[in-house]
This record gives structure tokens, C-alpha cells and sequence, in this order.
């Protein structure tokens, strides 16, 4: 329980910048009139980046413990806040999205080496806790996911109101600050060989993963996909030309964030549980996939009749669709750690988080295209086609947990 409860707090210190970063460097490029394929083309290395650290950091974390991965990753992110806080105004425009996508980059493997730390953490502890089985692995994950989410609202917030108090530079380095002191308190209270392993030793080992997380990563890609697709450009960019002010955007984004987030940690009081921890979990798991495409097939359809007072009818229909996308989220985080093994657990959560990140690279990606083809109206049917390709990927989630057996070659 301790070490659960540091690694969960250094995570949301993590997250809390995160979350701001990502604040920060949206609303600051749009005010100086990049269009949304660009803001979009600023984030693309740091998904992109996460999809190579997830599964890197998973190895490394297996190999030289937990611990050690979760300090590199604030290291990495506290000198990717350093690079941006570089950047010249008087560069051209050219050199500016450069460096801004390089140093996100770097923020990208930061996010996936600790997120990947993190989470692996939670399996070792509770394995070698011996706790109630699958519930309070539910619960445990439940709680971690959601409490992170809540945070990574806050820093929406928070990332609004440093930009406007601090501005962009000032507010890198307060964040700077407050991941040193992080890193500082993980140093110093965790063991530094916390969940170390033998690692696998090729790369067809690392690879070969049980059905049921083989199928979740799938799941995963186009479940994160079909939100970030709306998500990171469209409903910012749109609030923002409906008259809205940064703070406002960044105030409504933090509120949904932070909603999500507790409807995440409650997830284990809304999925009924099984004994086994499958035969309830994964028809949920389903039904929550269907449930969540209604929702942005819905809101295009009012887009496209131009519906009266349309940004709040987004903004309801953006509620709903937290809801339901936090619960299938959360089913989707315990069942990843419900079919791995204890043994190499940051090896498959690794594996798994790197088809998150290229969820996120594939939605983030189209997030900027399809808004600039065709406004939200777009982007809505991007992500609804998207759900519905994930619902049918959840049909195949196996309902046992096979012998995960590694053969080292």
C-alpha cells in the first residue's frame, strides 16, 4: 500500500503538467494563428513517440525496476519543458514547429516511460501484497486511472491560467519546479529495484502476448483513437471561434476532465464484478464500446442539421460521451492487467500502452485533418466509425485467462 501510494502521487504530479503542457502549447500556437492541421502537427511526435517507449519502457522497467523507469521519465519530461522554454520568438515559423515538435517528442517519452512504470507498479504490489484478487485490482487500478485523470484536468486548468498569469515560457519553468520536487520524493522513498525481472530476450518473446491482451491493444488503438479525434483539436478550436476565452476552454476541459476522471475511479461500482474477474468484466466491455459510438454519430447529425445552440448541444453531448468513455476505459485498464502475468507485467502493460499511444498518434493525426476538411461535423464521424470498429474488435476478448507461456528461443 505504500509503495502504491507514492507511486500514485509522483503520478500525479507528472500528470498535473501533462495536462497543462498540453494547454499550453494549444492555445498558445492558435492565438499566434497556426491552423488546426499545424496545432495537430505539434503533437504528432509526442504520440508518435509513445508508441516506441511504451514498448522499450516496458523491457527497461522489467530489467532495471520500476523505480528507476518512473525517475527517468521525469527527468525526460522536465528537459523537454527546458528545450521548449528555449524557443526564440524571432525564429521563422518553420524553425518554431520544429522544435516545438521535437521537445514534445521528448514530453511523449516521458509520458509512456512513466505511464508504463506507473501502472506495472500496480500489478508488482498487488501480486506480492497477495490483496483480494481481481477486485482489488479493479479498485486499485480504478482509482489510479481516475485520480490521474482528475489531475490531468486540473492541469488543463492550471495550464490555461499559467499562460495567461505567467505566460508561456514563465509557466515551463514553474512546471520544471514542481516535477523536481517529484522526482526528488520518488528518489528518496521508493526502492530502486521495485519490480525487477528477467526480461525478454529477443524481440519475437516481447512480442508474443496472450490472445486477450493481443486483442485489447486492438481494442485500445481505436477506442483512443475515436476520442482524440474530436478531442484534441475539434471541441478546443470550436469553443474557442464560438467566442469562448482560453481560460473558458481550458476551465470546461479541466471540469470534463476531472468528471471523467471520477467516473473512472467509480467504474468497480457501476461494472458488476465476476469471481473470476472476466465473465462479467468483458461483456461490459462491450456493451459500453456499442454504447459510446451513439454518442458522436448523435452529435454529427446535430452538426449537420445546425442544430439551435449548437456549442452547448456539443457540450452535453461531450458529457455523455466522458461518461460512458470513462467507464469502457477503465474495463479496458483492469482487463489488461487481469490476462497479464505478474512475472513480466511491465513488459505486456508496455505493450499494451504503446497501441494507446498509437491510438492517440492515428486520432491526433486525423483530429487536425478531418477539421480542417470538414470542421467537427467530420471529426464526429471519424470518431463514430472508429467506435464501431472497436466494439467489433471486443467480441473477440477471450473470457479466460490462458497459461501465458514465453518460449525463450
Amino acid at each position: 500500500m505504500r509503495n502504491y501510494a507514492i507511486v500514485t502521487a509522483a503520478y500525479w504530479g507528472f500528470t498535473l503538467t501533462d495536462g497543462a503542457l498540453r494547454m499550453l502549447v494549444l492555445l498558445h500556437f492558435y492565438r499566434l494563428g497556426y491552423s488546426p492541421f499545424t496545432l495537430a502537427f505539434l503533437f504528432l511526435l509526442y504520440e508518435a513517440a509513445g508508441v516506441l517507449a511504451n514498448l522499450v519502457g516496458g523491457w527497461l522497467a522489467t530489467h532495471f525496476g520500476i523505480a528507476r523507469m518512473l525517475a527517468v521519465g521525469l527527468v525526460t519530461q522536465i528537459t523537454g519543458f527546458v528545450l521548449l522554454s528555449a524557443l526564440d520568438p524571432g525564429w521563422t515559423a518553420a524553425m518554431a514547429v520544429a522544435w516545438v515538435v521535437l521537445a514534445q517528442g521528448v514530453c511523449g517519452v516521458a509520458k509512456d516511460l512513466t505511464k508504463t512504470a506507473s501502472k506495472s507498479a500496480i500489478k508488482i504490489t498487488q501480486a506480492e501484497a497477495k490483496a483480494e484478487g481481481a477486485g482489488q485490482l479493479f479498485r486499485w487500478v480504478a482509482w489510479f486511472t481516475g485520480s490521474k485523470n482528475a489531475m490531468k484536468g486540473i492541469g488543463f486548468f492550471l495550464g490555461g491560467l499559467l499562460l495567461e498569469v505567467l505566460g508561456f515560457r514563465g509557466a515551463l519553468w514553474a512546471m520544471s519546479g514542481l516535477l523536481a520536487v517529484v522526482l526528488l520524493g520518488v528518489l528518496l522513498s521508493l526502492p530502486p529495484m521495485m519490480g525487477r525481472k528477467k526480461a525478454s530476450r529477443s524481440v519475437r518473446e516481447l512480442f508474443a502476448k496472450s490472445p486477450g491482451i493481443n486483442v485489447l491493444a486492438a481494442a485500445r488503438v481505436v477506442l483512443f483513437g475515436a476520442r482524440d479525434v474530436w478531442f484534441v483539436v475539434g471541441v478546443p478550436v470550436f469553443l474557442y471561434s464560438a467566442g469562448w476565452t482560453f481560460t473558458m476552454v481550458g476551465t470546461f476541459l479541466a471540469v470534463w476532465t476531472i468528471a471523467y476522471g471520477l467516473v473512472q475511479a467509480l467504474a468497480p461500482q457501476i461494472v458488476r464484478r465476476s469471481t473470476d474477474g472476466l465473465s462479467r468484466e468483458v461483456p461490459a466491455a462491450r456493451r459500453w464500446s456499442a454504447a459510446l459510438a451513439v454518442i458522436p454519430s448523435a452529435l454529427a447529425a446535430a452538426v449537420w442539421l445546425e442544430a439551435p445552440n449548437l456549442e452547448w448541444v456539443v457540450v452535453g453531448g461531450l458529457g455523455l460521451f466522458g461518461f460512458a468513455f470513462a467507464v469502457s476505459s477503465s474495463v479496458h485498464s483492469y482487463l489488461v492487467l487481469a490476462y497479464a502475468g505478474s512475472e513480466k507485467a511491465a513488459e505486456d502493460v508496455g505493450f499494451y500502452y504503446a497501441a494507446n499511444a498509437l491510438g492517440r498518434f492515428i486520432g491526433t493525426l486525423l483530429s487536425g485533418l478531418l477539421y480542417q476538411w470538414g470542421g467537427l461535423l467530420y471529426a464526429l464521424i471519424g470518431s463514430a466509425v472508429m467506435l464501431v470498429l472497436c466494439w467489433l474488435v471486443t467480441l473477440a476478448l477471450p473470457l479466460e485467462r490462458p497459461a501465458l507461456t514465453r518460449t525463450v528461443p
